[in-house]
């Protein structure tokens, strides 16, 4: 391999160990279906659920993935795998199927988030490629929700990209961010480049008339004071929406800035924060009456800090129609599929809907009633071999390859309320 850059089509994405796997149950002739559940076992202290996210980046992964030409030749220059086994994978494809909790399901510990159904050798294949799909954008969707939980309606824009952890981090994040629920201003270099601050404003307000002004450059209240005397001189051409403050005693300056721009009659302008914002922050911020409309999240957001990890695992449940068991101590596996039923626990007048819990757990194949899963029905496809939940940050789900979409069953025996 030559190139450099990240490729997650290739089948070289995966651990050492799981090809070795693999060429043993090649091997063995072992190739009867195998299901392998991805869940997380315990949840971070700081999180009472999450919210699951990166389903589409794993059926895009699992659809493309291939093993070039490349790939194979520097698989047999590791001297480990047999030429038999080399020439399977030249022609690689996953075929098995993907059932999924749709894109930005809450999800509890221990309640499978993606089951993948395959030939075992395929299962066992694909595990790093699911889990690192998975793992970042859940975390940063599960951090972002708290984000625009706290914002309590109000605007939330991600300012992160630049401390986050590479190129495929900030991608990943900017979806997570959005079906979380975050929207998408000027630095303090612009506003620097100018001799004058006033200056600044008016230059950046011809390019881009509904803008955010960034006021505490040198003075806060005095660069508040500046795009009021802008509103007199612009008149009816004054469409500035917001100003941003990004420093000091955010709760106090939120107070005079608004007083400020209500008497000069700019009750429409609305006040943006930012500067080492988190959940709590806001949270606090909202409970003293800050008149503040909006908030710029970064750093806090982009790694989630509190809970930059989860302890992600996906495990072996079934092989060949019998449920397989792990009873390792910690971390022990149960059998098989599972069912679940949500038992509604009422409203909580902060949450837009009814609290459930899950309060019920069983072998999907004991037929209690409850809620399984939800079938929604193929919406199209591309081929591939692949079955799934998709949304496209709330788009719905679709299917591919004609197979059906299925709602992973829950596993959680504890009522987490969310």
């Amino acid at each position: 391999m030559t190139d450099s850059r990240l490729d997650t089509t290739s089948g070289l994405f995966t651990d050492l160990y799981e090809l070795t796997m693999m060429q043993s149950y090649f091997d063995r002739g072992m190739d009867d279906p195998a299901v392998f559940s991805l869940f997380v076992r315990r949840l971070p202290a700081t999180r009472n659920f999450l919210l699951a996210c990166g389903i589409d980046a794993v059926l895009d992964g699992l659809e493309r993935l291939r093993f070039s030409d490349g790939d194979i030749a520097y698989l047999a220059s590791l001297d480990l795998f047999t030429d038999a086994f080399l020439d399977h994978l030249r022609g690689f494809r996953f075929t098995g199927a993907v059932h999924a909790v749709a894109e930005g399901s809450v999800v509890f510990a221990n309640e499978p988030i993606i089951e993948i159904v395959a030939p075992i050798g395929q299962g066992q294949l694909v595990e790093t490629l699911v889990m690192n799909r998975l793992h970042v954008a859940t975390v940063l969707a599960s951090k972002a929700v708290r984000v625009v939980t706290a914002a309590r309606g109000r605007a939330v824009i991600d300012f992160g990209a630049r401390r986050m952890h590479g190129l495929d981090a900030a991608l990943t994040a900017a979806r997570a961010f959005h079906i979380a629920g975050g929207d998408a201003t000027m630095a303090h270099s612009y506003i620097e480049a100018f001799d004058d601050e006033a200056e600044a404003f008016a230059a950046f307000t011809r390019s881009f008339p509904e803008t955010v002004l960034l006021v505490d450059t040198y003075d806060t209240l005095a660069g508040v004071g500046k795009v009021i005397d802008l509103a007199r001189r612009l008149g009816d051409g004054f469409k500035v929406r917001a100003i941003r403050l990004d420093s000091g005693d955010l709760y106090d300056l939120a107070i005079k800035s608004r007083d400020l721009l209500d008497a000069a009659g700019l009750d429409g302008v609305s006040i943006f924060a930012s500067g080492g914002l988190d959940e709590s922050e806001i949270a606090r911020l909202l409970d003293r009456g800050a008149p503040i409309d909006g908030f710029g999240v970064g750093t806090a957001m982009g790694v989630s800090e509190d809970a930059p990890s989860l302890d992600l695992a996906y495990k072996l449940c079934a092989y060949a129609g019998r449920g397989r068991l792990k009873l390792s101590p910690g971390k022990p596996i149960l059998p098989g599929r599972a069912g679940r039923r949500d038992r509604p626990l009422g409203r909580n007048p902060a949450w837009p809907a009814p609290v459930a819990a899950v309060d019920a757990v069983w072998p999907a194949c004991a037929g209690h009633a409850g809620r399984p899963g939800r079938d929604p029905g193929p919406r199209g496809g591309r081929g591939g071999g692949v079955a799934g939940s998709r949304a496209g940050a709330g788009a719905g789900r679709r299917a591919l390859s004609g197979r059906r979409v299925r709602r992973s069953y829950g596993l959680s025996g504890r009522g987490h309320r969310v």
